[in-house]
């Protein structure tokens, strides 16, 4: 019996379609449309709080669009140079570039112009953090596996375009701190060898600040960028849907398959949800909690500069980098090299860069061409775990060494001691952090194994006929011991004997002795403890011996 129902008209006749079916059935007789979605929307995706932070990124990426469309009918990218003589008692009869006079008059003369600029800026910044701490929950749980490798390219592209966007966004308005962020990307520049002063006379129209930057940046910011950005989003998600979502393991859940809700309606009505909660945090933010507020800073004067300046969070690591590289510099043949500058402006892209290499190297070094649908617990993997906890406190350090002024004014400390201790811990502090993260990450794995061979604490004491007190015990569930067990422990990679049978040196090439080298430390004995086995589980539970 056919599932379609059929609308009757007179004398029992079949009814014509309706203007919406025949349109409907036009687009799909050409576009395919129907059978896309019949294969897409019914599409499962599983559920885990973790997942919430790639749909954060998402969402403030649409409010970023939806606010800064609105933003740009009134932002006039101009550094002419007029009087102020708006409503802001403070500004009047000062001289101000165009664009720091339509900033503000955005804030105080559009209606709803100061809540949209705020929601678009604090959108920026949760934009951007949203990507980091998406793609360290990516990193950690090993989702960047094949067939994700281009993905995660994409979101690291993301990611480094995220930052320069708010870069470019946050050097429009000219004010005081926004162009004292421009004349210190004046200076990075500068310090390229050779080109520096070429790309800087290119950039600015001139010497700095010139009457080009912010004409340029203005297109790059709303047009360029965005456009590209838009569409490495829509290729992430198409991907997404294609490779299918990635999940944790339990019971039920294999290689082949993704257990959770379907896309229609059960996920897109939760989606929709949260993307109003997302928007309705962002504007709540933008509503109580002032940022950059341009009429009390000031306009832009290439002489002055202000005490306490910081670029948003996301440009920290990158201005620590100089404040606490030594003002080296070489001086040869009428031309200075200033090392102080050149040597962070090009480690910031480098430290960006390790993160976007890794999977192909955790590739590389496991020689795994399998296809991984299935996230590793971090503790499961301590060398990967380890690495990138030390990347973060890189980063951290870092941060401090790009806030060391107001470390030094808030806490009382001494700046040249907060300098020398981010370029000490630069070096010391990441190690520190690898060594500590890895022994943690053992120490669960050995709870783990105790837990699945003995089970679980249960509070009560016993005491047995010779008088001991013991506490016992309860057994596992059987789901709960698979999620515990269901991971994978790569051997390392063996080369064997350098000296076959007959004492002749084998030749083995210098990247299979790295390969090797590199497989013992990430998956050796002493990086992983050996999951218990079913053999060791029922000799415990039947009374065959104490196995810890």
């Amino acid at each position: 019996m056919s599932g379609r129902i059929e609308r009757s008209g007179p004398r029992g006749r079949p009814a014509p379609p309706g203007r919406g079916e025949r349109i409907a059935d036009w687009a799909d007789g050409r576009l395919g449309i129907h059978t896309l979605a019949k294969a897409q929307m019914r599409k499962i995706f599983p559920d885990h709080w973790s997942f919430m932070f790639g749909e954060i990124c998402l969402y403030s990426f649409l409010i970023l669009i939806l606010t800064g469309t609105y933003l740009t009918l009134f932002f006039e990218p101009s550094m002419a140079e007029v009087t102020y003589d708006g409503p802001y008692v403070p500004l009047k009869g000062i001289l101000v570039s165009r664009a720091f006079e339509s900033t503000v008059d955005i804030s105080t003369e559009v209606r709803g112009g100061l809540l949209i600029r705020q929601i678009h800026h604090w959108a920026a910044v949760v934009f951007v953090a949203a990507m980091l701490v998406h793609m360290m929950r990516v990193f950690f749980t090993g989702a960047f596996r094949k067939p994700r490798e281009i993905n995660w390219l994409f979101g690291w592209t993301l990611l480094f375009l995220g930052i320069i966007t708010g870069l470019t966004g946050y050097s429009l308005p000219d004010d005081m701190l926004s162009g004292t962020g421009i004349r210190f990307a004046h200076g990075a520049i500068l310090s390229i060898p050779v080109v520096g002063t070429y790309l800087a006379f290119f950039l600015f129209g001139g010497e700095f600040p010139g009457d080009d930057i912010i004409a340029r940046l203005y297109p790059i910011h709303i047009l360029l960028l965005p456009g590209i950005m838009l569409g490495l989003v829509v290729a992430h998600l198409i991907l997404v849907f294609y490779h299918k979502h990635t999940q944790f393991a339990g019971p039920g859940r294999t290689k082949k398959n993704v257990v959770g809700a379907p896309f229609l309606p059960v996920y897109i009505a939760k989606a929709g949800g949260f993307f109003f909660l997302v928007f309705g945090v962002l504007a709540i933010m933008g509503a109580v909690a002032v940022i950059n507020p341009v009429w009390v800073i000031g306009p832009y004067r290439p002489d002055h500069v202000s005490t306490g300046a910081q670029p948003d969070w996301y440009l920290g690591f990158s201005e620590g980098l100089i404040r606490v590289m030594p003002s080296w510099e070489i001086n040869a043949w009428g031309h200075t090299l200033e090392l102080g500058v050149f040597i962070p402006f090009m480690l910031f892209p480098l430290i960006l860069a390790a993160i976007a290499v890794y999977p192909f190297i955790e590739s590389w070094v496991k020689g795994d061409r399998r296809e991984h649908h299935i996230l590793d617990r971090p503790r499961n993997a301590p060398v990967r775990t380890g690495l990138g906890v030390a990347w973060l406190t890189v980063f951290g350090v870092l941060m401090i060494g790009g806030g060391n002024d107001l470390w030094a004014t808030h806490f009382h400390l001494s700046i040249n001691n907060i300098t020398w201790f981010v370029r000490i811990g630069f070096f010391v502090l990441p190690v520190l952090a690898f060594f500590v993260t890895h022994r943690v990450c053992l120490g669960l794995q050995h709870k783990d194994r105790d837990k699945v061979l003995h089970g679980r604490e249960s509070g009560t004491i016993k005491r047995l006929p010779h008088g001991e007190y013991v506490e016992v015990h309860e057994p596992l569930p059987q789901g709960e011991l698979y999620r515990l067990t269901a991971h994978e422990q790569p051997r390392p990679i063996e080369i064997g004997p350098l000296v076959d049978a007959n004492g002749v040196a084998r030749k083995v090439p210098r990247s299979l002795r790295l390969r090797s080298r590199l497989s013992r430390a990430m998956y050796g004995p002493k990086a992983q403890v050996a999951k218990a086995t079913p053999q060791e589980y029922l000799a415990i539970h039947r009374g065959e011996g104490d196995h810890h």
